[in-house]
């Protein structure tokens, strides 16, 4: 078999993977997706084909020989885009990491130096296959030159050439110089099109061929135009030519593709972030192991303790039974004070046959040991999601984890609030170290206790990296943490936080079963008598749950305007039918079924499943290093998510009821981002409304409509809520039209009125984009902080975007931070004053507490006190109450 030469043209490619891939940047706003792209092309090529022999060929820059015999070759194209041209150094620096040989000549084209070489390596005996989508290059197929398109993955030889033009390869030059190039601005003959063309070079033969005889065609348009466009017949046929005498390499051995250059890559790999990519270049060092220790003797355990007294802060991580933290059993407890020395201390190891493995101390004893150790308030407690872990030592060991919490998880999310890496593992490998992974020292075992058939030996190994993990980690963030000035926000509020929202899981909150019983069957009946009603609105019975039925039902059937289609049919997502709802009951009547439906499966469904048998509760998680902008969030269930302002999410609120004798209390912030963006404007019309207890929504309404306040309609006050919100989150004209229904000109003047009245808002909002241009990233009033890498980027979209974001962090990351701020103040008065009222939720702005009855006046006082003195802004922070029996508002 010869060998084959794959030459690639890398030019016309790092355009294609340009426009395959949406826009993507790194942490520092670079561009990446054209590079991303180029990438795995080449990637899939490598692993694809396996060549031995390869070529990149590259446009040169500047003017080429063709400028010369048209100065207007090409004038038609745009300059390459500013995103694109930041990241050809990147792709070059790629190509080199790979070792894939390249050539780029002053003045030549890509397609020249890719004709030269197929020419001369397929007569020296190679298969040459081209890799491109130019169809100028198929002029150059023959036996031993194929082109190879690898984005539709289609072959091009003389047989599919014949089968595509109705002509052989060696008379595509004469077809293409008639048909000439718009996108290289190749003249060619106007009103010749591919088939035209194609014909007249298929009965003449050549182009030469066809002005031969040109004279005996019988008299047309098409006769007038061939010959009034000779001239430019023939410069088409000398500019699409291919130049086959550059100097290239003589010697094939230069075009051998030898292996990457993995140092090259990971370095390229980091900066551009390509998490994934770099995982297969990373050289990593393992943990040393010498200084771990373990622990299965009094004299051990008494050594140990002896080592730990002395320490002002120990990394701690509890092994055990289940990811539960409430029904989960301690296997054992690894402990480290520096990175030379870690313990574990094996408690709950156990043979297959279940018998607990001899050799191990007691549970009761080791938690008695370390108790001092544990609780002291003198210790700081380094670890990994400690929330996991304060939950495991007091619902299973009756211990509470005291002293500075030092949460690694929370340091790298308070560092960057976009990342989505968190895993310890994935952590501590952006720091060049490898830990022992679980699946690893489980050997697979998917048993939901697989930790406690680990061996001793193995078992301390890899608990005890995960304690020089969490230290490696926090030596790395601490001194970032200081110079970000993130270290009171980390210390003083995140961290506190964390047996608050441990408690919170664990109290969990009582849910009526019965009555979500009935909830669940009349929502059912509901959607059953929707489904007829849409079919009947439809003239067809259809799966509505089908977007490719549902849009041939909308936009072929009912004939209604179709917007996007996407690769599997027309788009039917809730944006295309809240804008077809006006002219039809169909979409409309679909909205309702789709809301019903989630209503249905995500909560009146799912909650009766999520309630705890033990507890006879339902048991949220709290996340406090998921959003951008500092807010928590809840999973299993989402509680965020439960629409308040419509009947049924309110009723499905309804089905949330407190323990036996107790009530509910629900605190909530009045307007607290507006009073926030008082604060932060100075805006003197915001200020005075806000001290003098208005409602902002009528004195906002009032202004935008030019009347009274006492003339101020239900529907008008909607309006101006709209635009209060909608300014702090940056809103255009566009959305609040759509939001409000009226024309984007109408939406503009109440944009500007608003600004008119609150000029200080307006002057606020570009004084931060401003300051966010400079410094590339926005606080809060508590220093949280959070990078808009975008802000100056030229695309005028993604721009736009950055500047929203600029504008609304502040805004609802200071509101995000004043709630913590509440919940940490109103924990400690409760307990500092006896009360028995537990926090059981945080919903956005919304505190809810269990209580009893007789404890209602002591406990919204403190709830009072501690929500509205948070923090002292400019205006006063205003907490409502409300108390019952359930969650419905």
């Amino acid at each position: 078999m010869a060998n084959e030469l794959y030459i690639i043209d890398g030019s016309a490619y790092i355009y294609r993977a340009y426009h395959a891939i949406a826009p993507l940047t790194n942490s520092q706003g670079q561009y990446t997706h054209a590079v991303y792209g180029f990438i795995s092309i080449m990637r899939r090529l490598m692993k694809d084909k396996s060549p031995t022999h390869v070529l990149m060929a590259y446009d040169s820059k500047g003017p080429v020989f063709r400028h010369d015999m048209y100065p207007e070759y090409k004038a038609n194209r745009p300059p390459m885009p500013d995103d694109l041209v930041t990241q050809i150094p990147y792709i070059k620096e790629y190509v080199k990491g790979a070792n894939i040989p390249s050539l780029e000549i002053p003045g030549v084209e890509a397609d020249d130096i890719i004709a030269t070489a197929a020419l001369k390596y397929s007569k020296a005996g190679f298969k040459v296959i081209i890799v491109s989508g130019d169809k100028d290059l198929l002029q150059l197929i023959d036996e031993n030159i194929t082109i190879w398109d690898p984005m539709k993955n289609k072959v091009m030889d003389s047989e599919a050439v014949q089968q595509k033009y109705n002509l052989p390869p060696t008379s595509l030059l004469d077809c293409f110089a008639l048909m000439g190039d718009s996108a290289d601005n190749v003249p060619g003959v106007p009103g010749v099109g591919p088939k035209t063309a194609q014909k007249l070079i298929a009965e003449y033969g050549s182009l030469d061929g066809l002005y031969e005889q040109i004279d005996g065609m019988k008299k047309s348009k098409m006769k007038e135009k061939l010959i009034d466009n000779k001239d430019g017949a023939y410069l088409s046929k000398d500019l699409i030519r291919l130049k086959v005498d550059v100097q290239v390499p003589d010697d094939p051995d230069h075009f051998l593709l030898t292996e990457p250059n993995d140092d090259v890559l990971r370095k390229l790999y980091e900066e551009l972030e390509f998490t994934t990519l770099l995982k297969e270049v990373e050289v990593f060092e393992k943990v040393p192991t010498k200084g771990f220790a373990l622990v299965t003797t009094q004299s051990e355990l008494d050594a140990l303790l002896k080592e730990i007294q002395a320490s002002k802060v120990v990394a701690i991580d509890t092994e055990t039974t289940s990811l539960n933290s409430r029904v989960a059993e301690l296997v054992g407890v690894s402990i480290a004070i520096d990175l030379e020395r870690a313990w574990y201390i094996p408690i709950g190891h156990k043979t297959e046959d279940g018998d607990i493995v001899p050799g191990q101390l007691s549970k009761d004893l080791v938690v008695e040991a370390l108790k001092p150790i544990i609780c002291s308030t003198e210790i700081a407690k380094v670890g990994h999601n400690l929330k996991y872990d304060y939950s495991v030592l007091k619902n299973n060991c009756g211990v509470l984890l005291g002293g500075q919490l030092i949460d690694t998880m929370l340091a790298v999310y308070l560092l960057d609030p976009t990342r989505r890496v968190l895993k310890l593992d994935d952590l501590c490998k952006e720091l060049g170290v490898e830990l022992t992974s679980f699946d690893t020292v489980v050997n697979g075992d998917k048993r939901e206790d697989c930790f406690a058939y680990v061996s001793l030996e193995n078992a301390c190994s890899y608990a005890c990296e995960d304690v020089y993990g969490a230290l490696l980690l926090w030596r790395e963030y601490e001194p970032k943490i200081v110079e970000m000035n993130l270290e009171s926000l980390f210390r003083d509020v995140e961290a506190p936080l964390i047996p608050i929202l441990a408690d919170m899981e664990n109290a969990g909150i009582g849910l009526d079963c019965d009555y979500l019983s009935t909830l669940a069957t009349e929502f059912s009946g509901k959607l059953n008598l929707l489904e007829v009603e849409i079919h009947q609105l439809a003239g067809a019975v259809f799966n509505i749950n089908s977007p490719s039925q549902l849009g041939k039902i909308l936009f072929e059937d009912l004939e209604l305007p179709h917007g996007r289609k996407t690769k599997t049919g027309y788009s039917t997502d809730i944006k295309v039918l809240e804008k077809l709802a006006p002219r039809h009951e169909l979409p409309a009547k679909v909205i309702l079924y789709r809301t019903l439906s989630k209503l249905q499966s995500t909560y009146v469904e799912k909650l009766a499943v999520l309630v705890d048998q033990k507890s006879g509760r339902v048991h949220t998680s709290f996340n406090q290093a998921i959003t951008a902008t500092g807010r928590l969030s809840s999973s299993n269930p989402n509680m965020q998510n439960i629409p308040i302002r419509t009947e049924d999410g309110n009723r499905i609120r309804k089905a949330f009821i407190p323990a036996e004798g107790m009530m509910f209390l629900s605190a909530d912030y009045s307007q607290i981002d507006l009073r926030v963006l008082a604060h932060y404007s100075q805006d003197e019309a915001l200020l005075k409304a806000f001290r003098a207890g208005a409602d902002i929504h009528a004195r906002t309404a009032a202004q935008i409509f030019s009347v009274s306040e006492l003339l101020i309609t239900p529907e008008m006050r909607r309006v101006a809520k709209s635009i209060n919100f909608g300014i702090v989150y940056g809103m255009s004209a566009f959305g609040l039209a759509k939001q409000l229904e009226i024309t984007r000109k109408d939406a503009q003047q109440f944009i500007d009125r608003y600004f008119a009245h609150y000029s200080g808002v307006k002057t606020f909002m570009e004084k931060v984009v401003e300051q966010a241009k400079v410094d590339g990233f926005v606080t809060t009033l508590l220093q949280r902080r959070r990078a808009v890498p975008e802000i100056n980027v030229k695309n005028k979209t993604r721009r736009e975007f950055a500047e929203r974001i600029a504008i609304n962090t502040p805004i609802q990351g200071t509101a995000a931070d004043i709630i913590k701020l509440a919940m940490l103040s109103v924990s400690k008065e409760i307990k500092e004053k006896g009360l028995k009222a537990k926090l059981l939720l945080q919903v956005h702005d919304e505190l809810v507490f269990e209580l009893p009855e007789s404890e209602l006046v002591d406990t919204k006082a403190v709830v009072k006190i501690a929500m509205e003195d948070a923090l002292a802004l400019d205006v006063p922070l205003v907490a409502n109450f409300e108390e019952g029996a359930n969650l419905a508002k």
